[in-house]
């Protein structure tokens, strides 16, 4: 894929357009936002990463098109999982509602930055070592494994916030305030200059991406080897937590079989890596050093059909668990 430097340009511009938006449009102004107000800029954040995908298809082929498409329906649905996890965050860090929005977008901005370090490690590490495929696959499978038993153990995300170590590192070198100082991330008391929890809460954000990147990152590699197209899907795929979080905020509980269905995708994608590598094999101890084709590798078509199946069934079969639930609580309330 040749990608010249103004599709990058053109890419950091829309990327920048858009968090400068958030910020003079939303986040300058401190209020909660409605849900018709969440539900109207979460179609607009999905319709401008559609439209860059119909770009994509139309410069540089369907190929690299749905290579695009999978990455991003992939990191979106990896994405939710990570509202899981700020949810309980601005629980923990109690951070009033009319301010959740700077939280979560700083948080965002950040991560976003982040994951660019990472996919351009991974893009390295790729093109010198195919062998990094087999620690990618590893990854990804056994995160698999820990969704599928979590959904096991628990039916339901931890609600148990832990701080990362960067956030108590911070703590432990500087004065934090007792309550949040307006919209402030740093103020004087006493003389003294402080940081307040609103800062804390952003920077929990922001690191707490680094976990999410590890099975995310090797996850859409698994479907396409271009950084161009890697980086664009995690931005757009980020960029729309704000709004996603509070679009879905409280129906996020509902999504029973999230954990099954994102092992699905997760375990799939790890086999997928694990047999591209065999495909490049260049490992002595594995078949004598030589490439070892005995499994076919699934193409991208398969590889988006397979996503959207698991989704679209994990999204039935849950909604079908919570009736089915509500029903029994219902017909048990009649009884008594």
């Amino acid at each position: 894929m040749d990608v010249p430097a103004l599709a990058w340009i053109i890419l950091f511009a829309v990327i920048i357009t858009m968090i400068t938006v958030d910020i003079v449009g939303h986040v300058r102004t401190p209020h909660a936002p409605t849900l018709k107000e969440a539900a109207w800029w979460s179609v607009a954040y999905v319709a401008m990463a559609l439209i860059f995908g119909v770009i994509v298809l139309l410069v540089w082929g369907s190929g690299y098109g749905l290579e695009y498409f999978s990455g991003y329906v992939t990191e979106k649905s990896l994405s939710v999982d990570n509202l899981f996890v700020f949810v309980i965050i601005i629980a923990a860090f109690r951070v009033p509602r009319n301010y959740q929005q700077e939280v979560l977008l700083a948080g965002i901005v950040i991560a976003i930055v982040l994951r660019g370090v990472f996919i351009a490690l991974g893009a390295a590490a790729i093109e010198n070592f195919s062998w990094v495929f087999y620690i990618f696959g590893a990854i990804l499978i056994w995160t698999a494994i820990s969704q599928a038993r979590q959904g096991v153990e628990t039916g339901e995300h931890d609600d148990e916030y832990q701080e990362t170590g960067f956030v108590r590192l911070v703590r432990r070198f500087f004065p934090v305030t007792d309550d949040y100082v307006g919209g402030k991330l740093l103020t004087r008391q006493n003389g003294k200059r402080m940081i307040t929890p609103m800062l804390l809460a952003i920077l929990a954000i922001g690191s707490a991406d680094i976990l999410f990147a590890v099975d995310s990152i090797p996850a859409i590699f698994g479907l396409t080897q271009e950084p161009y197209l890697v980086f664009a899907a995690n931005a757009f795929s980020l960029l729309g937590l704000r709004q996603l979080y509070f679009l879905i905020d409280g129906l996020l509980d509902k999504l029973v079989y999230l954990h099954y269905g994102l092992a699905a995708i997760l375990g799939f994608i790890g086999l997928k890596l694990v047999v591209h590598a065999l495909h490049t094999n260049e490992l002595a101890f594995i078949n004598g050093g030589e490439e070892w084709h005995g499994l076919p590798e699934p193409g991208i078509v398969v590889s988006l059909l397979w996503i959207i199946g698991v989704l679209t069934i994990t999204v039935l079969a849950s909604v079908a668990k919570n009736r089915k639930d509500a029903r029994e609580v219902e017909s048990g309330a009649t009884r008594d």
